[in-house]
């Protein structure tokens, strides 16, 4: 029995992902569990698995080609196959040569749509689109039936949203009635440039975190509070238990799992930091899901510490150095990036003094950390030498006030400064 293999979603925000590598070609045998193909996204480069085993009849997405989640990509038939029977949809069966795969689509967008012409309203019709688009469309107070969909059936993507929005046409003007957007600025003559040049395309992940950081820009409204924080007392525990920290528990002992820690606390205190915004609703998490963004030589991912309000100290630590380094060696599994709630972002690893980190979306927060280095400051009317570091916190003020921005990081650097919890 055949077994379509789909395009997973890796993450709540991201709506497709970009086949980067097949390892496997049609006739070849392959067993459940066994790595298919290579993808990468603004969050994660992962190897996907095969859910069944038996023979790869077919491949319908081909290398580097971005296609939306829940696409079938390819089909399995042979031994195996009917393991993953429940997990494919019933209404995507393998297609029929020389016909293009099928979405599996949501069940509440299971009826196929007509795909109008550009001049033409749906009104009536269920749209197809994904939970992102749908998010931003009611942000920007956008009717999806103004905006011309230019995926598989009409399937309006992330792009052709933002596409949208960029334009001030009638289009745009219909779908907000009640508040017309404002005159586009004048645009310029292109900038030309007459000295020898060199164009390298984006690779698909610069283009999906280009796509994620501008969208983010786009949803937020960002603000972003610097605090100077006294990391001496930090920098003498982790001294003082490095050496006997690494031989009990085989770990390096960085300076991530205090400011991990320190953060889960503060967020206890202030839960609203530990939400998302949807429509005209806050949306508040129980669980902290921590990302710690991971710097690779392509590009920035963030795998996700689950339930990090659990974890103590060692926890943490363990937690911080298996993701970061299955990060770097592309062994993270897929909801591993998915469902986080907070990140965290430490720019003082190269020397930052200090940033404005951009938001992950749908969350509302991120901490920057700057480099922790001895500066001189006063102290009881003396200059002193101390290990000093910025820490930054972007905020959505859409929902944060400055005032509890402040308030969340004054606990914080109280924590870090003041710092009692035992790391052995």
């Amino acid at each position: 029995m055949p077994t379509n293999v789909v395009m997973p979603q890796m993450g709540e925000s991201v709506a497709e992902g970009t086949i980067t590598r097949w390892l496997k070609k049609p006739g070849d045998r392959i067993e459940r569990d066994e790595p298919l193909f290579e993808i990468t996204t603004d969050k994660v480069d992962a190897e996907i698995p095969s859910p069944a085993s038996g023979i790869l009849t077919k491949i319908l997405a081909a290398e580097n080609e971005t296609v939306p989640v829940n696409t079938v990509v390819a089909i399995i038939d042979g031994q195996g196959a009917a393991e993953a029977e429940e997990a494919v949809p019933k209404e995507a069966p393998a297609p029929a040569p020389g016909t293009q795969p099928p979405v599996a689509q949501p069940a509440a967008e299971a009826a196929p749509v007509h795909v109008p012409e550009p001049s033409a309203t749906r009104t009536g019709e269920r749209i197809r689109s994904s939970p992102l688009v749908r998010r931003i469309a009611r942000e920007h107070n956008v009717d999806l039936a103004q905006v011309k969909g230019t995926g598989l059936g009409g399937r309006i993507s992330k792009k052709d949203i933002l596409a949208f929005l960029e334009r001030p046409t009638p289009a745009r003007a219909a779908a907000q009635p009640a508040k017309p957007a404002p005159a586009a600025p004048p645009v310029g003559q292109p900038i030309s440039f007459t000295g020898p040049t060199h164009v390298v395309p984006m690779t698909p992940q610069r283009r999906q975190i280009a796509e994620h950081m501008a969208l983010s820009k786009k949803t937020s409204a960002h603000a972003t509070t610097v605090f100077e924080v006294d990391m001496s007392r930090i920098v003498e525990v982790r001294e003082r238990s490095a050496e006997e920290f690494e031989q009990r528990h085989g770990l390096k002992l960085t300076y991530t799992p205090f400011i991990a820690q320190a953060a889960v606390e503060a967020i206890r205190q202030f839960p609203i930091f530990n939400s998302s915004v949807e429509g005209t609703n806050i949306v508040y998490k129980q669980a902290i899901n921590l990302g710690i963004a991971v710097a690779l030589e392509s590009g920035l991912i963030v795998p996700v510490i689950k339930h990090a309000e659990e974890k103590n100290f060692l926890g943490l630590a363990r937690a911080i150095q298996d993701l970061a380094s299955r990060a770097r060696s592309k062994r993270l599994n897929v909801e591993e990036v998915q469902e986080g709630t907070f990140t965290i972002t430490n720019p003082g690893v190269f020397g930052s003094l200090f940033g404005t980190p951009i938001i992950h979306q749908p969350q509302v927060a991120i901490l920057g950390v700057g480099v922790i280095e001895k500066r001189p400051v006063i102290r009881n009317d003396a200059i002193a030498i101390r290990s000093m570091a910025y820490l930054m916190l972007s905020f959505d003020h859409r929902i944060i006030d400055g005032a509890v921005a402040d308030q969340f990081m004054a606990y914080l650097k109280s924590l870090l400064e003041n710092w009692q919890e035992p790391v052995l």
